[in-house]
């Protein structure tokens, strides 16, 4: 164990002794937001990105251990084991040098050599390896026996071949020196099936498609395997296959003579009929797992943004969920986000009943007192915004809502749960409300994947990928801290130590014993012992607590050593929190021990001073470019406000108004050279972009920002008449996008 550690230590660039705490800490049961909030001083302060990494790499190397183990159980039942095999066993830092090391003893179904050994041709296909000047004819002929199945000269060569072919095929060295030139020199390579045009116009980039494998980024990795899964194109993956068998020649022929000849024939054949397929579809799951890791990442961090995005807060909603046809679902929400009343209204055509659908909204607005006003943005979004804003209504802000997922809540157990006499419509207007009003507490209810953000989220690994998105949504939960009082199962399922069971059991006892007075009083609920409790106080809040603190991040762990610092003070810990010139008499290196550092005390203070402070940002408001609905209203040069809906490592997806989302290609987020569009944008990000190009037929619309003044910070959102004229440098910038805008 203590090699992994120190193997880990190397690769993050950490000290061991922070490895080791943070594994036993793992082993424990210690939620990753925990250990990097409470146990800083354990750690050595490290970050959650760190935490994940090392409980990641542990696991990874602990698996690698248990095939080690099984290896060696199979070789010494099979009475293989040697010392010099347990030596290169026990070297063995990859599962692939690992599988090829075992792979000569691998049991296996019946092959051309396994037949050809049967025949007894092995001890001649060993002396050809060899490669001596032999009399290959005459050697051959010792081994005809018609009835062994070996008829002539070539048929006992075959077999020969066939078994040498085979041995190459599973030597460790010539596979990873294969393995090595499969990702170096490899090549990906797309061909449109023939009659598929017209069905794969989507994937028009890679009907005759080439590029190296160590060049290919995820995003047309995965692009390309799901046209091929569509069987859209045929995908192969490979080297030169001359300078391949070049390779192995290097290796393996040692002379030149007859037998010689017999190897070279036994290498080419092994590499045609069993390397290449194999290193083929070893460096397909190699170049799929590093494209699936980007990819979940990226998608990971778009989640995190997406969660973390800025609440409206508690203000009474209206949220529309608009439609043409079957009207608009309207419902009306209190400060707390609970439903008050709904109706429908039909502003559009068909019915179109304008002034009916007026009257029903400033009704509404002025009887329940409606803050703001929330519209989902997809079918009749535009449109429904546009009624709503000629109505003038005063004081009440009118906000587009991406209501991505929405429709899946509505329909799901937790939909039903919280709202069963309700009818799916409904239930997704509320939805939509209750996103603008605190997007975290909502967002968790849907399955992460279907919350509008990443690409290509069903063509991942789904174990790995709903691993990371459990982490964020966890890391957002605890990082923003939850009402004890007021929170949902589900919110309360992701703080750190409950889990959904130990959610509804608090559910349970809050319906029975009323709101919880403090945190304390956690200890009373239903199979949440101390541990749990370790885990999740300090991320709970409770508003107007007796004890202030429990309005904090401040852990129930340290409340004797506030009580001390303010009994030092002679103060109450309510003044502690409230008067700044307390705080500052506080001396933190007074109250250093062996378990508290600075790195608690500077916490503590800071909680101290904004106890439950909100670290997203303050909510900002939005609105689209007026007159822009549609794909067909866009020209060339128009400047727009957007809205960052994703990130990707070739670009940034905005959101216009027109219900299909621009791209902003990497080469056009900044006037200066970016590798990654996150070092600048953000998903939730207000920006003004440029239309560079529209292509209506495969509804493709590229923007730049380069040159817009909202190029590096937050665009206010305000109303922004859509322009038409055209930048002087814009020839030049749609020439440079054409060349990779497809990419």
């Amino acid at each position: 164990m203590n090699l992994h550690q120190h193997k880990i230590a190397k690769e993050l660039g950490v000290l061991e002794k922070q490895v080791s705490a943070t594994v036993d800490l793992l082993d424990e049961g210690a939620t990753i937001p925990f250990i990097s909030r409470y146990r800083k001083e354990v750690t050595g302060s490290l970050d959650e990105v760190q935490v994940s990494a090392i409980r990641d790499r542990i696991t990874q190397l602990r698996d690698l251990d248990k095939r080690r183990e099984a290896i060696l159980k199979s070789l010494e039942e099979l009475g293989k084991l040697t010392p010099a095999l347990i030596e290169k066993i026990n070297a063995a830092e990859t599962m692939s040098a690992l599988e090829d090391i075992y792979l000569p003893y691998k049991p296996k179904r019946k092959t051309k050599a396994s037949v050809a050994k049967e025949k007894g041709l092995e001890p001649l296909a060993l002396l050809i390896f060899e490669q001596n000047a032999i009399d290959l004819i005459a050697e051959a002929t010792k081994y005809i026996d018609a009835e062994k199945g070996v008829n002539n000269i070539e048929e006992a060569l075959q077999g020969a071949r066939d078994i040498m072919a085979e041995s190459i095929s599973e030597n460790a060295e010539a596979r990873a020196h294969l393995r090595e030139l499969f990702l170096k020199k490899g090549f990906f390579r797309s061909k449109l099936i023939k009659g598929k045009e017209e069905q794969a116009i989507k994937y028009k980039d890679y009907y005759d498609w080439s590029e190296p494998v160590k060049d290919a980024p995820s995003h047309r990795i995965l692009a390309m395997r799901r046209a091929e899964k569509e069987l859209f194109v045929s995908l192969e993956l490979a080297p030169d296959e001359e300078e391949a068998i070049e390779l192995l020649n290097k290796q393996f022929l040692i002379a030149n003579n007859n037998a010689a000849e017999q190897v070279a024939l036994a290498i080419k054949d092994g590499y045609k009929r069993l390397l290449a397929p194999s290193m083929e579809t070893e460096t397909r799951v190699f170049t799929k797992n590093k494209a699936d890791e980007e990819a979940i990442r990226v998608f990971a961090e778009n989640a995190r943004q997406l969660l973390l995005a800025a609440p409206l807060g508690e203000k009474s909603v209206m949220a529309i969920d608009p439609g043409f046809r079957t009207g608009c679902k309207v419902v009306c929400l209190d400060e707390q986000g609970k439903l008050i009343e709904n109706t429908n209204i039909y502003p559009h055509e068909p019915q179109k009943k304008l002034t009916e659908s007026a009257a029903t909204i400033k009704h509404l607005v002025q009887t329940h007192k409606i803050k703001a006003i929330a519209i989902g943005n997809g079918t009749a979004g535009r449109e429904t915004e546009d009624f709503v804003q000629k109505l003038n209504l005063e004081d009440c802000m009118i906000v587009m809502v991406n209501e991505s997922g929405a429709s899946i809540y509505s329909a799901s157990e937790v939909a039903r749960n919280e709202f069963p006499d309700l009818d799916l419509t409904v239930r997704g207007a509320i939805s939509i409300g209750r996103r603008l009003m605190d997007p975290l507490a909502e967002l968790v209810k849907i399955d992460p994947q279907s919350i509008g953000v990443g690409q290509y989220q069903h063509d991942v690994d789904q174990t790995k990928l709903k691993k990371s998105l459990d982490d964020v949504v966890m890391s957002s939960v605890n990082a923003v801290g939850v009402e004890l009082n007021t929170s949902s199962k589900e919110i309360l399922s992701y703080v750190s130590g409950l889990g959904p069971q130990l959610a509804q059991n608090i559910i349970e006892y809050r319906n029975a014993n009323g709101a919880f007075k403090n945190r304390a009083e956690l200890k009373k609920v239903t199979r949440l012992g101390d541990k749990a409790y370790e885990q999740a106080a300090g991320f709970l809040r409770i508003r107007n607590a007796t004890n202030p603190l429990d309005s904090s991040a401040v852990h129930p762990e340290r409340y004797e050593l506030v009580e001390t610092i303010a009994k030092d003070l002679k103060c109450s810990i309510s003044d502690l929190m409230s008067k700044e010139e307390l705080r500052k008499q506080i001396e933190l290196k007074k109250y250093i021990t062996d378990e508290i550092g600075l790195p608690t005390l500077k916490d503590i203070l800071a909680e101290l001073a904004k106890p439950g402070r909100d670290p997203r940002e303050q909510f900002e408001k939005f609105e689209f470019a007026s007159g822009v609905h549609d794909i067909s209203d866009l020209r060339i040069g128009m400047k727009l406000p957007g809205i960052v809906t994703n990130l990707t490592k070739f670009g940034a997806f905005v959101d216009i108004g027109v219900h299909q989302d621009g791209l902003i290609h990497v080469s056009q987020i900044a006037d200066r050279f970016i590798d990654d569009p996150a070092k600048v944008v953000k998903v939730s990000q207000h920006l003004e972009v440029t239309v560079l190009e529209v292509d209506v037929a495969r509804k493709r619309i590229a923007l730049s920002l380069k040159g817009n003044s909202s190029s590096n910070g937050k665009s206010a959102g305000k109303k922004t008449e859509a322009k038409s004229k055209e930048p002087q440098d814009m020839a030049s910038m749609l020439a440079q996008l054409k060349s990779k805008f497809n990419s």
